[in-house]
């Protein structure tokens, strides 16, 4: 049972695909891939749309009636395709940074993504920031993926937090969203693809560009909190 009391640390808790890592567009082409091999193609826009969901939701959203009956093979397809297009995977700039400025600051960071194994594998591979991470939570541990709260009550358990000692930093409407259901703050950036205004409207706490904008301004960020008691 995670230690919940007052005096914990904080935690900060950070989604990785396209807030971490460059890989948003990656997992449109995949996705489209895999739903023109299953001769049901979807336009580039409406899969971008829905990149954060976990793959059950995306698929019903984007498949409706048809999920249940194409949804295993596209599924299939897209880890096929993602795993060819994750040899270009490249994390963003200044995130070692980021993550060594939060750890100087005796924050508990926590990695905290919905990605399959096999992709988890991969992103923790071009991160290569282990030594600073408090711990990771990802798709296999929860039941029921963003926009549900799932992901981000498991890094709080992780991080050994309460909800209002943490704060969640992604790029999706969905992590805003998950985090609200939890009960924590989040700061959003920009390289997902999604505006600052659909971000704030979703109830993003604040909006950068990028993680290396995030950094720069750190200290005044709402991440402050999670330091400063």
């Amino acid at each position: 049972m995670a230690d919940h009391s007052s005096t914990a640390p904080g935690a900060v808790l950070l989604d990785a695909d396209g807030t971490l890592v460059d890989s948003t567009y990656l997992h449109v082409l995949a996705w489209a891939e895999a739903f023109s091999q299953a001769g049901h193609p979807v336009d580039h826009w409406r899969i971008h749309r829905s990149i954060g969901m976990g793959s059950s939701r995306l698929l019903a959203e984007l498949l409706g009636d048809l999920a249940e009956e194409l949804g295993d093979e596209v599924k299939e397809t897209h880890t096929a395709a993602y795993a060819e297009l994750s040899e270009g995977l490249r994390r963003f700039d200044k995130v070692p940074e980021l993550i060594e400025a939060l750890h100087r600051r005796g924050v508990n960071v926590v990695l905290s993504t919905s990605a399959a194994p096999a992709e988890l594998e991969r992103i923790r591979e071009v991160l290569d920031v282990e030594d600073e991470l408090h711990g990771i939570t990802a798709a296999e541990d929860v039941e029921d993926a963003k926009p549900a709260p799932d992901l981000v009550t498991s890094g709080l358990d992780r991080a050994g937090v309460p909800a209002e000692r943490a704060v969640f930093v992604g790029d999706a409407v969905w992590d805003v969203k998950a985090s609200a259901a939890a009960g924590v703050s989040c700061v959003g950036v920009r390289t997902g693809g999604i505006s600052e205004a659909e971000l704030r409207e979703a109830g993003a706490a604040a909006v950068y560009e990028s993680v290396a904008h995030l950094l720069a301004e750190l200290d005044t960020s709402p991440l402050a909190a999670t330091w400063e008691h």
